[in-house]
């Protein structure tokens, strides 16, 4: 069985992406008894790509890097997904992470497919014009695979603006014709939309309080940890703080700092913002082991890092909070599921959780086709009233089959995706 290692803060185990999400999509399929015939297209992907992109780099020699789409279902509609720079990357991950785009997406409630692509780089290592140029390579080696009505990639990790800009810029030459709706999460000048930076943090937090209304928390008397302060980890507890939640732990790859009295979260970003992107060496908070972030004694945690922090092995029998909300992908396991479901913590997963940024880059994609832009007002009412209806059907999904969230979210996702098989029809 080919495994691959995570080293993320918690990860010491070997673990495989793809083989988890298998493990709760059969949880969901035996319990809804989905049909064998669409179990079986919606456990494979439809397409992977992968490619070899030849860089010259600054020093005038010549890189290969690996490049990655994996194109999971289009049963919904053109498929959806973000793009990730990292070491880390590889086909397993890949596959994982484009299925539960899929999911995510039809939780959320709208026409897309799921999709996942990356390039194994260290992108901290190399330079912009060296970035600029494998952005560029790997879409034109994708050029037939993108599409506005097709494949429409997004920012993942160590990807941003820059790069979405990059994409436009490079597939409208292809094309001949500028294209914008080729990728979501772009500058503002360029198509973006506005609120989209936010999106996926505010949409975490939206979740929390949905469950924590649920559950009879009341948000202004608990505590949170949030574990990485990229994007999505650093809105979430931002937005966290401006619903009375005191924020007393944060991480990323670099420090973990806890604060009893609760960290100033706008200083912390000030200070991430000044020194490279990178918590280490702040001073609001005590310095603790990266791994304690998660559990740390609070109410709420949040997992807004990598996949597979949260494992049976190393630390889900240590976990205090009452709530988990996974910003992350997969950054619980399923044999840690297991136990944290029989010690009665409640899980919003990933695939509900942090649907706030597939969202908004829809309403960036219709935007894109209309040539109408909201004010970001508008925007964030949309969102935020998406991401509770999306709440609400897994929550309901959950109190009709008896199960935990994410089987309900898994539930809910695959008897959407049934619909759209069935009705297309096969050969």
């Amino acid at each position: 069985m080919n495994k691959t290692t995570k080293k993320g803060n918690n990860a010491t185990d070997s673990i495989n992406p793809f083989e988890e999400m298998i493990a709760r999509l059969n949880m969901a399929a035996s319990i809804v008894k989905l049909d064998k015939d669409v179990y079986e297209i919606i456990k494979s992907p439809e397409k992977q790509i992968h490619v070899s992109l030849p860089i010259k780099m600054d020093n005038g020699s010549t890189v290969v890097f690996e490049g990655h789409r994996v194109i999971h279902s289009t049963a919904l509609g053109p498929s959806k997904g973000g793009i990730r720079y990292s070491m880390d990357v590889n086909t397993d991950e890949v596959k994982a992470l484009a299925a539960w785009m899929a999911f995510k997406c039809a939780i959320a409630d709208i026409p897309y497919g799921g999709a996942k692509g990356g390039i194994k780089c260290d992108p901290r290592s190399m330079s912009k014009g060296e970035l600029e140029r494998l952005t560029r390579t790997y879409t034109a080696a994708m050029a037939d695979i993108f599409g506005v009505d097709k494949d429409i990639p997004a920012p993942d990790m160590n990807t941003g603006q820059q790069e979405m800009a990059w994409i436009v810029d490079e597939f409208s030459k292809i094309s001949g014709a500028f294209t914008p709706g080729i990728v979501t999460g772009k500058p503002l000048h360029l198509g973006g939309s506005l609120g989209r930076v936010e999106a996926t943090g505010r949409g975490v937090v939206v979740s929390a309080l949905q469950a924590m209304e649920k559950l009879g928390m009341d948000p202004t008397k608990c505590t949170a940890a949030v574990q990485g302060f990229g994007n999505v980890g650093s809105i979430t507890a931002m937005h966290f703080v401006k619903h009375g939640v005191k924020v007393v732990g944060i991480s990323d790859h670099t420090a973990a700092f806890y604060n009893e009295k609760g960290i100033d979260i706008q200083k912390a970003i000030a200070y991430r913002d000044k020194n490279k992107g990178v918590l280490k060496g702040f001073k609001g908070g005590t310095l603790i082991k990266n791994e304690e972030v998660l559990t740390l004694k609070v109410d709420v945690i949040a997992p807004c890092a990598m996949e597979d922090q949260i494992t049976a092995r190393t630390n889900a029998h240590k976990i205090k909070a009452k709530l988990i909300v996974e910003g992350a992908n997969g950054p619980t396991t399923a044999n840690a599921d297991k136990i944290l479901n029989d010690k009665g913590v409640t899980i919003v997963p990933d695939i509900l959780a942090n649907g706030g940024g597939v969202t908004v880059s829809y309403f960036e994609w219709v935007q894109n086709r209309t040539g109408y832009y909201y004010s970001e007002d508008e925007i964030n009412k949309r969102a935020d009233n998406w991401m509770k209806k999306a709440f609400e059907n897994v929550w309901q999904t959950s109190v009709k089959y008896k199960v935990s969230m994410r089987i309900a979210a898994y539930i809910f996702a695959l008897e959407k995706i049934e619909k759209g098989i069935k009705s297309r029809g096969s050969y």
